[in-house]
């Protein structure tokens, strides 16, 4: 079963606006969080985006003049402190030169959200389509499906008390690293997907194990050790008809994308695929 991460999961065909830029308010630093790639406080000012280089702590803010046209608004704001010389949008600027700065662009009507390589005294470049619509259609071309479940394997027998050791094999659609390139109206995204965590739900009623990686593989010298990254262990014996636990294992992909060409531009978006298997579960037969 496939199912969208974000809210803004479904294709949004919204264009992005010339941008006519307006002071920030004099509002002051706000911090946003982790934005994209790296953690930044996102700091307003009156200043037009472009005019402020690419390292001199000052923020500003643009917001597209779209309220009269019908199209979305976007807003971008330049990151205080800028992101680090191996992000995306840094390349893109050292590629153009390095004289300008990374801004976030925010686009509430249409939910994208992203970073982008503004030059200096330019505004920002106006895409005639959206480009994280782009960066979608690039993961659909890539056919991500859910985890390749290796341990529990179907056909073992496990014991109640015992450490499972969970682990999944890792090909390009199942695990990643997969990239996939998509142009519309234009635009040309190419978008690098990875699983980041693996959700096991063992079926039992206990909470989900996450695993922030593939877990590692059992090997008999291990003997009865836990696994040190993606492991469970069950208390009691399923009572489904065929006797077995049905679970699932839920893996979260997060997809990196960048506009190539032009002035660029950069985002992050994520996407869920679950695989199902089950586990056969008994306790130990002792012999008086």
């Amino acid at each position: 079963m496939l199912r969208r991460a974000t809210a803004a999961a479904a294709l949004l065909a919204g264009v992005l606006a010339p941008v006519a830029h307006t002071d920030g308010g004099g509002s002051g630093g706000v911090c946003h969080g982790t934005s994209m790639y790296v953690k930044v406080c996102a700091q307003a000012s009156t200043s037009v985006p472009g005019t402020g280089g690419s390292g001199d702590g000052k923020g500003s803010a643009g917001t597209s003049s779209a309220a009269s046209s019908g199209v979305p608004k976007c807003t971008y704001e330049k990151l205080t402190p800028q992101p680090p010389a191996e992000n995306l949008a840094m390349q893109d600027g050292k590629r153009q030169g390095g004289k300008g700065a990374v801004y976030r662009v925010w686009c509430p009507d249409t939910g994208r959200f992203g970073v982008v390589w503004i030059p200096d005294g330019t505004a920002p470049a106006t895409p005639t389509i959206d480009p994280e619509v782009v960066a979608r259609r690039a993961v659909d071309a890539m056919k991500l499906v859910g985890p390749k479940v290796a341990s529990p394997r179907a056909g073992g027998k496990y014991v109640i008390g015992m450490p499972m050791w969970m682990w999944v094999d890792q090909t390009p659609t199942t695990y990643g690293p997969e990239t996939a390139t998509a142009t519309a109206g234009g635009v040309t995204v190419t978008a690098t997907a990875k699983v980041s965590t693996i959700s096991w739900n063992m079926g039992d009623g206990t909470e989900p194990v996450v695993c922030n990686g593939p877990g590692t593989k059992y090997d008999t010298s291990f003997g009865q050790a836990m696994s040190p990254d993606c492991g469970h262990v069950y208390d009691t014996i399923s009572t489904t008809d065929d006797g077995r636990f049905h679970c699932t294992a839920t893996a979260t992909w997060t997809v990196d994308w960048r506009v190539m060409g032009g002035a660029g531009g950069t985002g992050q978006l994520t996407e869920v695929r679950e695989s199902t298997f089950t586990v056969n579960v008994r306790e130990v037969q002792v012999l008086n």
